[in-house]
């Protein structure tokens, strides 16, 4: 179900799905921005580790889960094929979501049917133990870095993705390797604290929106509550790194239940 859309503060503000949980979910995990590659193969088994044991009824993934994702056409080979049957075999016995993040917004139809995924719009309420929470990856509220805000724009929409799905695999996998150097490139010798983070005008904007006073986030690998107002507060997701690719060993689950959010280190 999506709540109205409508105009606030000068911009019009997306259309917000509405997920109420299912009434056996006792425990439900939020996790993001794992950036699952080939050469991140310790945070790729915590991973399965994790949706093997926990006790959450409901995992959400909201967003960059892969470090980079093609086309769907991707999930019959190599690393890709090993990503899809970790999660095929999870949502045998999960419930799982899927958001899209800015490094695996081309994640579709045919993987989610796949592997037995939910996808999520960006943002979603969460309806959960009496509280609307606002889920989202978190970069469309950054809105400091105009350059990433057209560039967000252009690949998010069906012109950019049909013309580049349409180009073969392999020529799509040199085009996502060289789009990652060049982004490793920029950040070299920078902290996440140096990127930008979301805009606190626009985060107040989406939850009077949403009805919420949670929002629930990732993308600024920050992970942290901030407060934006009297009772409204943000909830930043971990990154995970196991492989030691950018500094200590991290990798951090959201936990939701009746009782409360709770920060569980997996390290």
């Amino acid at each position: 179900m999506k709540s109205a859309d409508r105009a606030a503060g000068g911009s019009t503000l997306p259309l917000f799905d509405e997920l109420p949980a299912a009434p056996g979910w006792t425990q439900i995990d939020l996790l993001s921005d794992l950036h699952l590659a080939p050469d991140t193969p310790a945070t790729l088994a915590a991973l399965e580790r994790h949706l093997r044991d926990t006790p959450a009824q409901a995992v959400f993934l909201l967003g960059d889960i892969f470090e980079v994702w093609v086309g769907d056409d991707a999930r019959f080979d190599g690393f890709e094929a090993q990503c899809t049957a970790l999660l095929r075999q999870a949502a045998q016995r999960l419930t799982l979501f899927f958001m899209p993040g800015n490094r695996d917004f081309l994640v579709g139809p045919a993987l989610l049917a796949d592997v037995g995924m939910q996808g999520l719009s960006d943002p979603t309420v969460l309806i959960a133990y009496g509280q609307r929470m606002l889920l989202s990856h978190g970069d469309a509220l950054c809105l400091d870095d105009a350059d990433y805000q057209r560039f967000r724009a252009e690949v998010r929409g069906g012109a950019w993705q049909t013309a580049f799905l349409a180009k073969p695999l392999i020529e799509r996998k040199a085009i996502a390797r060289g789009l990652r150097t060049q982004s490793e490139d920029r950040k070299r010798g920078q902290m996440p604290s140096d990127w930008s983070d979301l805009d606190a005008a626009a985060c107040l904007d989406w939850l009077a929106h949403a009805g919420a006073d949670l929002l629930i986030h990732g993308h600024t690998h920050r992970p942290a509550t901030h407060a934006l107002a009297a009772g409204k507060h943000r909830v930043v997701l971990s990154d995970w790194d196991l492989d030691g690719q950018h500094g200590p060993a991290r990798a951090e689950v959201l936990r939701l239940s009746a009782t409360g959010l709770q920060r569980l280190s997996l390290v």
